[in-house]
């Protein structure tokens, strides 16, 4: 322990992260200002933007609101962005707030039909190749429709309850043992050590699987992305014509996204293709049992009541009947209402997991207004809109790819998109090419993002969820992992859009 309040002040900045992290971080806070004043807020907004990137990569390490909140507040404070650019940002992404306030706690309330849905899958299905498959087939039909957030949530849900159950029996305790650290392989039996790194490659791979799924599925309607909406309301789609103005794209890279996934597996390549553990299956096949036999007609009737819950969820979100946060909400109320939930401590538990990611976004969003405020993006577009008509589409699918990696895709998005309307207003181009190059933005700013965890909501999500730690996926490996899908799904993106012109 520190000797003196110094010691004490230096011990607790940034709690138990590595002391060399703790430095880089300062020394980031220290080189900002000086590369204001000595080489202008536009290098400066290019610099900030690398160090967040940095902290999202050693979230491992330290959550990244700590260190990116810094970072932000600092920009704030030497004049980078403005407070009223940041609560924009924020007020324009309302609705993702509202959808992680309410949404992820509702699924947190489903988290027993889902993990007897999933458990049943997951022993009944014995290929492990097959296995993925359904996973990124049903991450991408459920992400058409609803929020990818929504099932990111549903994904990561399923694989805690799956790692908590094995966990516990590899450390020598009952399925049910409620004082339980999931996150510490302390009284982890030896005999069970090789085991549960194996079902942790095995969850790492059916995580990625099923988050590549979600942008498979989520370019494809108007209702799959933030960013897809807000292109059909500027087009003028509705959500026929927008499936049908993406589909030469979306289909395409659906297949080869859907093939590379079962060649991963076969292959074992980039992290996948791990089996599932005799030993581990066992125990799950056990778990599935046990509960069965143990099921009260209480217990019965909660999970008709999430079921029931879940189907109001589908319908909500497919046909747009209330903003996706309060459509959560609602299915908090009846889960709670129904199930016998009354204590406030039981309902807070479920908005754990939220609200610091919700936290995290509000300061990604800061940094978003960064490079709005200092238009970091403004020569890039301009390049793009100075080339020759016919190599445009190829062009912006490649420029929003290569901006949405680093930024916030809706953002990429609404700037790309209005500076081609005001093209199209101002008779620059037709409105046959101006439909061409919304479709270039939309599946440029959907699929090649997938490459880094803040390419997406979705891929931030997962890197900062309870999951990530326990299955050891760092900000590293989600890239390693998203490589081979990312060339795949890039240059079949990229092929698709350059037949369209």
């Amino acid at each position: 322990m520190p000797s003196t309040v110094m010691g004490g002040f230096a011990h607790n900045f940034m709690g138990n992260a590595p002391v060399w992290y703790k430095q880089i971080i300062i020394l980031f806070l220290i080189a900002n200002p000086l590369v204001v004043w000595t080489f202008g807020p536009g290098v400066a907004g290019w610099l900030l933007v690398a160090e967040f990137i940095f902290t999202l990569a050693m979230a491992l390490k330290c959550y990244p609101l700590l260190p990116g909140g810094l970072l932000a507040v600092e920009a704030l404070l030497i004049g980078m962005t403005s407070p009223d650019a940041v609560y924009h940002e924020v007020l324009n992404n309302f609705p993702v707030i509202l959808l992680l306030m309410f949404m992820v706690a509702g699924i947190y309330f489903m988290k027993d039909l889902l993990l007897v849905t999933f458990t049943q899958i997951l022993v009944g299905v014995k290929s492990k190749s097959a296995l993925s498959l359904l996973f990124s087939v049903a991450a991408a039909l459920l992400s058409a429709f609803l929020d990818a957030l929504t099932v990111t949530a549903v994904i990561i849900s399923v694989a805690v309850g799956f790692y908590s159950v094995y966990h516990k029996v590899a450390s020598g305790k009952g399925y049910h043992h409620a004082d339980h650290n999931a996150q510490s392989d302390d009284h982890v039996i030896e005999l069970h050590r090789e085991d549960l790194e194996d079902f942790r490659a095995f969850l790492r791979s059916l995580l990625m699987h099923g988050a590549i799924g979600t942008a498979l599925g989520g370019v494809a309607t108007m209702v799959g992305e933030p960013q897809n909406l807000l292109v059909a309301k500027v087009v003028g789609w509705d959500f026929a014509s927008f499936f049908q103005a993406m589909a030469p794209v979306s289909l395409p890279v659906l297949a080869a996204g859907l093939a590379t996934c079962w060649l991963l597996e076969k292959l074992r390549w980039f992290g996948y293709g791990t089996r599932l553990p005799k030993p581990v299956r066992q125990v799950l096949e056990e778990f599935a049992d046990n509960e069965r036999a143990k099921r009260t007609k209480a217990d019965q009737a909660a999970l008709w009541i999430q079921a029931l819950a879940a189907v109001i969820l589908v319908v909500g979100l497919a046909f747009h009947l209330a903003e996706v946060g309060l459509i959560g909400l609602l299915v908090i109320i009846l889960i709670t209402s129904f199930a016998g939930v009354t204590d406030e401590h039981q309902i807070g538990k479920a908005f754990q997991e939220s609200l610091p990611f919700t936290s995290l976004l509000v300061v990604f969003f800061a940094i978003v207004a960064i490079i709005h405020e200092q238009h970091l993006f403004k020569p890039i577009i301009e390049a793009v809109l100075s080339l020759p008509q016919e190599s445009q589409p190829g062009w912006f699918f490649i420029a929003n790819g290569v901006l949405s990696m680093i930024s916030d895709n809706v953002f990429v998005a609404t700037v790309y998109i209005s500076e081609v309307k005001a093209a199209l207003d101002a008779g620059e181009i037709s409105a046959d090419h101006f439909r061409t190059l919304a479709v270039a933005i939309n599946t440029g700013t959907n699929l090649p993002s997938v490459a880094t965890p803040n390419g997406q909501a979705a891929f931030l999500f997962l890197l900062t969820s309870a999951v990530a730690p326990l299955v050891r996926l760092s900000y590293g490996r989600m890239v390693i992992m998203a490589l081979p899908y990312t060339v795949v799904m890039g240059s079949v993106g990229l092929f698709s859009v350059l037949q369209l012109s």
